[in-house]
Order: C-alpha cells, then structure tokens, then sequence
C-alpha cells in the first residue's frame, strides 16, 4: 500500500492507495497509520511512503484549485460486511459538490428512510474522506454534526466547494 501526504489549505490531506489508484483511505492527518487502522483487515498491506500518487494526486490538487468533480473519477475500495455501508458510501459519492444534504435526505437516498443513525454510520465509518464526501451530510437542524477530521476541516471544504461553484446559484436564481 503506498501512502501519501498532500498539503492543502486546512492542513494535510494523507492518501493510502494501491499501485494500481486505488484509494483505500484519505484523512486530513499526517499519520498513515492512523489511516492504515481505518482499513478493513482484509485490505491492509505494508505502507510505503511516496511523494506523488498520480492521477491521485492530480485530482485532489484540480479540486483544491475550483474542479470539484475531479475526485469523482478516482476508484475507491472500502471493505465492509454489511451491504447498507457499501450501498451507502456509494451514495454519498453521488451528493453533488456545493449542495450539503442532512442526514435523513441521506438516509433516504440510501433506500432506508427511516435509517437516519445507520446513515450517520456510515458517514463515522467511512474511511475515504474527500473521495467519499462524508463532509456534505449535515444535521437536519442544518448543523453541522461531526467529521473525523475537526469540524473546522468540515466548514471549510463546504465553504469551497460553495465558493468553487459559481452555477449553482445561477441555476438556483433561474429555478425561482
């Protein structure tokens, strides 16, 4: 498994991945094993540090610098033993960048409405923050709820991706 840190804005983002681009875990940390304890037992592998992952790379540097679509295209592998999790985290790579969804709307999405703690689960358990954007489900109050890696890095990728996405007030005044 390689690991890399990248430096953005809020502090380091570190990427665990295989040789092949595929993201295992990300979090807004220095420590790979920190992450490398997010990994499913199964997935885990020696951690061997590198400067650059690629498309890795490049796609997280084109989303700190306004295209919020580049990490969509980046393959993530999480490994879980309940197929709600799977199907949840594949959801939530589906919540549009600048548009936060709460908690029940992801519940909902996921295809079990009534889930609301089972969807908050899944957003504590997901170990591929940014790639899986965790940071876009908030409180149905609006609040902010929690986020592994500081609320502080929560508010500031919600301010980005809200500020790196001119259209979508544009497409909110024209549906008025």
């Amino acid at each position: 498994m390689l690991s890399s840190r990248i430096e953005t804005p809020t502090g380091p983002l570190t990427v665990l991945a295989d040789p092949d681009g595929m993201v295992y875990a990300a979090g807004f940390t220095t420590e790979s094993a920190e992450l490398l304890a997010l990994v499913h037992p199964r997935l885990r592998g020696p951690v061997r540090d590198r400067t650059d992952l690629g498309p890795i790379t490049s796609a997280v540097h084109s989303y700190l610098d306004g295209d919020l679509a580049a990490i969509d295209a980046v393959p993530v592998r999480q490994h879980t033993d309940g197929a709600f999790l799977a199907h949840a985290w594949e959801t939530l790579r589906q919540v549009k960048p600048g548009e936060p969804i709460t908690y029940t709307e992801f519940a909902e999405l996921s295809g079990r409405p009534r889930a609301v703690r089972a969807a908050a689960m899944a957003c504590a358990q997901n170990a591929a923050a940014l790639f899986v954007p965790c940071h876009r489900v908030l409180r149905t109050d609006g609040g902010l709820g929690g986020y592994r890696w500081g609320l502080p890095v929560k508010t500031w990728l919600i301010a980005h991706e809200r500020r790196s996405d001119p259209g979508r007030d544009e497409a909110r005044a024209a549906a008025r």
